[in-house]
């Protein structure tokens, strides 16, 4: 049989022309389906089953230690509009698209002024040609916002939510969001390295301090839902609840906090500094209640951007001293009387002049172990380590180590750096290392550190941990708890702890750290002035750097506080008893006067009436509290009560009791001289968003009274002790 050869190409190439077709057919559908249809078949695809859908918990507060809000997660909403209705049933699908189009059209103008009472930045004009923009191009995802970067309140999205169209389900109306859940600090950038940050996206987590170091208990735990069709509709199903983060209680004292922040920034100004430190500890507890850490910015302001206080590796000067001294007194080699002839201030240690700060002024002549320290003597200290430590370093090294000065604190936070002690056995360890040791140089000790052997000096030699939270709270109730850890025991002997507290407190009282000191009560500490290393070009490399500080506590006959004042700075002059020192006391006092009870009877006479200082507020508050405290007042004649905005004008014997005119919404009110509280009130129902930094009553107001209270504006009050 002839094979017919013309016949089998006619079909080969009708099955090839088939194949081609039914291929073009499928990509001419794929197209169609991937984007004209794409937006019907992503509404579909929503609607149908959804496998271990990821619910995020809420993430916990950081709270100070008197319950203030220092960092807390608050929502912020993206909001968009879809312009276009869809439908697998084409009748619904145009019924629907008319009827949204149709109530769109009537409402545009009260949407457009809606929007702009909520975002006045923007006027009617431009939301209108905003929007109507965004339903010529028919888009499914339309930012309603001109700038589509923004994020908006909760607040704002509510009022957004209220306008017409927008207060409809989202297959009606079209009006939906993308949430977003922004961390908040109520104080701004107080303690803001302590506190730590989050990364901009929040699933990649926290990035340092109590945010990073309490990550686990601040996230929370993850909640699992899926989409399951019940009875022709589709729910979402909880599979786990998500179940919220817990608010960690720190040590922080915001009040606190901000008395050392406004002190080391105003003395940074003033000397150019380049960065600083402040931590205040309380000694039985080893609560930190303030740490700063402030660096210069490339604006000559100075910023929380490094954790100084805690992974600072400097040699840290002549506080490191006190330590060198209690190691001698605590072997027996000597006690606050022994005398050192210290010369003209210059002394010859192995080939390298040893000099005193007053050497050009012709040095202290003979002087005592007390007066060594009162007076910071590099050649007073650093000879008698030399004499009695030169043939057996280890012995010193060993007496440091049982001191704990060496240990790492193990602290809550990361960062920190670990203490560097040398000892003889080092490679470099040579004649000279001893004696430039012993006054703080070739020895590398965090300023935390430092602070942490001082805080044991006042707390009779029981080294505690420092430790910046207190507890972690879910709902009310303590989920765990941090108690005060003891490092050790003991640092010295019950004789050297005595004569190195009293040596302390001369220093204060008679020698370099006068400024440091307080007229109300004692202080007790050690100045250090250190010049800074440039690595391998040594000392002298260029304009030399210093570190300034002072390190102490008060009052020193019961000691309360710890602190240390850490300042680096370029070139001179440089003082560690005038620039850390002086800080050091400006602080100490204020925290003092803080803390400072008296009984009102030993302050006025006992038989006079006592009208306090009234903040402005409700007058039926202030009324019910004068009242309950039995202090006469009484309401200017012929005014209202009740809900009526009050200020007092304290008499000799009455309270007046005088209203304010009631607050008109649109208008600014004033809320100079209230409480936080009040003040955030009657902004709040005015529409307005309120910003707080400091403590105390309100002093000034960004927004004078009488303007305009637009919905949205931002409002930032200062206050004051």
């Amino acid at each position: 049989m002839s094979v017919n050869k013309k016949d089998i190409m006619q079909r080969y190439m009708m099955v090839m022309l088939l194949m081609a077709l039914v291929g073009i057919a499928i990509v001419v559908k794929t197209a169609i389906i991937m984007f004209k249809e794409r937006s019907y078949w992503t509404i579909v695809a929503e609607r149908f089953v959804k496998e271990n859908v990821i619910v995020k918990p809420a993430r916990g507060n950081i709270l100070s230690t008197d319950g203030k809000l220092m960092a807390g997660s608050l929502p912020e909403y993206k909001i968009y509009m879809d312009f276009i209705v869809t439908d697998r049933n084409e009748k619904i699908r145009e019924k629907g698209q008319h009827i949204r189009d149709s109530i769109f059209n009537t409402n545009l103008d009260s949407i457009c002024r809606g929007l702009h009472r909520i975002f006045p930045e923007y006027s009617v004009q431009t939301f209108k040609t905003h929007l109507l923009k965004g339903r010529k191009i028919k888009s499914r995802n339309y930012n309603i916002l001109p700038d589509r970067y923004r994020r908006i309140s909760h607040q704002q999205f509510k009022d957004a939510r209220s306008l017409p169209l927008f207060n409809m389900k989202r297959n009606k109306g079209g009006f939906h969001e993308l949430s977003f859940n922004q961390r908040k600090r109520p104080f701004g950038t107080l303690a803001e390295q302590t506190l730590g940050r989050l990364y901009a996206d929040t699933a990649k987590g926290a990035r340092n301090g109590i945010e990073l170091a309490f990550d686990s208990l601040l996230k929370g735990q993850v909640g699992i839902t899926h989409r399951q069709r019940v009875r022709n509709q589709y729910l979402n199903i909880t599979d786990r609840a998500p179940v919220d983060g817990c608010d960690i209680v720190t040590t922080i004292d915001v009040g606190m906090q901000d008395i050392c922040e406004k002190a080391l920034r105003d003395k940074l100004h003033e000397i150019n500094a380049y960065s600083g430190v402040v931590v205040l500890m309380e000694v039985k507890t080893g609560e930190v209640k303030a740490m700063v850490n402030l660096t210069i910015g490339s604006d000559g302001n100075y910023y929380e951007r490094f954790s100084h206080a805690i992974s600072d590796m400097l040699e840290p000067g002549s506080t490191f001293k006190t330590a060198s001294i209690m190691v001698a007194l605590e072997d027996g080699f000597i006690d606050p009387h022994t005398v050192v002839d210290t010369k003209n201030g210059v002394m010859n240690m192995y080939g390298s002049k040893m000099k005193d700060h007053n050497w050009h002024r012709g040095g202290y002549g003979e002087i005592d172990v007390t007066r060594i320290l009162e007076v910071s003597s590099n050649v007073g200290v650093s000879y008698l380590i030399d004499k009695y430590y030169r043939n057996d370093p280890q012995r010193f090294v060993d007496g440091l180590k049982r001191m704990s000065i060496d240990q790492p604190l193990h602290l809550q936070i990361k960062g920190e750096g670990k203490p560097n002690i040398k000892g003889p056995k080092e490679k470099y360890f040579a004649k000279t290392t001893l004696p430039w040791m012993s006054i703080g140089y070739e020895t590398q000790v965090p300023p935390m550190n430092i602070l942490n052997f001082y805080n044991a000096i006042a707390n009779n030699g029981v080294m505690v941990r420092p430790k910046l939270v207190k507890a972690a709270v879910k709902d009310g109730q303590v989920v765990k708890e941090y108690p005060t850890e003891i490092i050790n025991p003991k640092i010295c002997s019950d004789r050297t702890l005595s004569q190195i507290q009293e040596i302390l407190e001369k220093v204060v009282s008679q020698g370099l750290a006068k400024p440091a000191g307080s007229k109300q009560f004692k202080v007790s500490g050690k100045t250090g002035t250190a010049q800074v290393s440039q690595g391998s070009a040594g000392y002298k490399s260029g304009t030399t750097n210093y570190l300034v500080s002072f390190c102490g506590y008060f009052p020193s006959e019961a000691p309360r506080y710890s602190m240390i004042v850490s300042i680096r700075k370029s070139g001179l002059p440089a003082s560690g008893g005038l620039m850390a020192g002086s800080v050091f006391g400006k602080i100490a006092e204020r925290v003092y006067a803080n803390n400072l009870r008296l009984r009102i009877e030993d302050a006025i006479d006992s038989t006079s009436q006592v009208i306090p200082e009234v903040k402005p507020g409700l007058m039926r508050d202030t009324r019910e509290v004068l009242s309950e405290l039995r202090i006469p007042n009484q309401v200017e004649k012929g005014k209202g009560e009740g809900e009526t905005w009050s200020r007092t004008q304290s008499g000799n014997e009455t309270a007046w009791i005088i209203p304010s005119e009631d607050p008109k919404p649109s208008v600014v009110p004033s809320v100079m001289g209230m409480g936080a509280r009040d003040a955030v009130f009657l902004l709040e129902s005015a529409g307005m968003k309120v910003q707080l930094t400091g403590v105390g009553r309100v002093k000034r107001q960004s927004i004078p009274p009488g303007n305009s209270a637009a919905k949205g504006r931002t409002i930032l009050l200062t206050l004051e002790q």
